[in-house]
Order: C-alpha cells, then structure tokens, then sequence
C-alpha cells in the first residue's frame, strides 16, 4: 500500500514540482504526510484511504487527530495507526454485551476484549451486534473455539 501511495503520488499531475509525499515512521507507528498546503494533504490522504479499501482494510486503523505542522513552504501531518482499544471503548463495548446477552462474559484485558459463552450461536450473535455498535477503532474477532 504504501509503495503504491508513493507510486501515484508521484505519477499525479497535480502533485509535480511540490514537496507531495509520504514517509514511514517505522514499523507499525504511522505514516507522515508531506505536502505544500493542508489541500494536498488531504489528497494524498484520499489516495490511502482509496488504497486501504481496496485491500479490505477499514480507514478507521488511521488515526487523524493529530494537527497539520506548517513550515517553510510545506505543511506535514503525522498519521499514526491506532493499535487495539481505548479504555473508554472496551467498557462501552463489554457494557453494551452485558446488557443485551445474559449468557456471554466479556473480559478486558489490555487492549482487547474477550468474550466468552458455552453457546458458538451467542457468540456469532454478539459479534453481529459489535458490528452494529458505533466505534471508532476497526473491530477484529478472533480465536473462535
């Protein structure tokens, strides 16, 4: 993904001749964006969240809270990838399950939620209804036994 961000970047009209472009950060911290003005930041952050939906990657794994630096003709903005759940969200989503399914036991631990039920059928109809929650972090299930 991030070859082929830099491969278009490269390629695009609109971008020639300016300081466009992105940088890595280092393994699995986040991507810099580089760009003359907060415009083509914003572009060069379309051309990834178009590159992460064609791998079937949500664009929520980016986090873009972080503000634009502007300097010397270039404006650049940390992205970094958020990694597991906030807190505030694991509560939310284990209070959530709580409430609707009596038979599940959800458990914090660190940054993920594990929940735990003698029925396989409860558990898919508690993934379903994670799904549905509105969460700002991309959701992954694993480990199913």
């Amino acid at each position: 993904m991030f070859m082929q961000t830099e491969k278009e970047i490269a390629s695009r009209y609109d971008f020639k001749g300016t300081p466009a472009g992105i940088e890595w950060m280092g393994a699995r911290e986040g991507i810099k964006v580089i760009g003359a003005n907060e415009w083509q930041i914003d572009a060069v952050l379309d051309i990834i969240r178009k590159k992460l939906a064609a791998r079937e990657v949500s664009s929520k794994v980016l986090d873009l809270t972080k503000d634009i630096h502007e300097s010397n003709m270039r404006a650049t903005k940390e992205v970094p990838f958020k990694k597991g759940l906030t807190q505030e969200n694991a509560k939310f989503i284990a209070k959530s399950i709580r409430d609707e399914f009596k038979k599940a036991k959800p458990v914090i631990q660190g940054e993920e939620l594990r929940v735990t039920s003698a029925s396989k059928d409860e558990l898919q109809s508690v993934m379903a209804h994670v799904r549905q929650l509105e969460v700002d972090v991309p959701l992954q299930f694993v480990n199913f036994r």
